[in-house]
């Protein structure tokens, strides 16, 4: 089930054209031509996401697992604000992000091998710098 909604979610992108960084960018440009499409994008998800989810957790468990995998966190740390800010500087800079930066491997740009060589760099970084348990 993960696979189709990983293709799901890449189509969904594909056919909003958030695998255009050029989007992305439009819509961060307030003062120059300014692009609201991200935004009827991300207002589309949220409503999908809120929908979804109260129809989902009305049942007893999931249709292909024992139970819901959900977080317990709920505090805010140094890491967790940390990375936040790194990926929306990263988007801003890029206009790329993750999803859409996978969904356009199809295409490989200069640009996009920076962002993704970054990406995977932070990745290590991250798990460098992770706490470990002591023995």
């Amino acid at each position: 089930m993960a696979y189709v909604a990983g293709l799901l979610f890449g189509l969904g992108l594909a056919v909003s054209g958030m695998t255009d960084p050029a989007r992305v960018l439009g819509f961060l440009d307030l003062a120059g031509a300014w692009d609201p499409t991200l935004m009827f994008v991300l207002g589309g998800a949220v409503v999908t996401n809120f929908v979804g989810y109260r129809l989902a957790l009305r049942r007893p468990n999931p249709l292909f697992a024992g139970a819901f995998q959900l977080p317990t966190r709920r505090d805010l740390d140094g890491r967790l604000i940390g990375g936040a800010a790194l990926f929306g500087v990263g988007w801003g800079l890029s206009g790329y992000c993750p999803g859409p930066a996978l969904a356009s491997l199809a295409g490989p740009t200069a640009p996009l091998a920076a962002m993704l060589a970054a990406m995977i760099a932070g990745w290590f970084l991250a798990w460098f710098l992770a706490p470990r348990p002591r023995p």
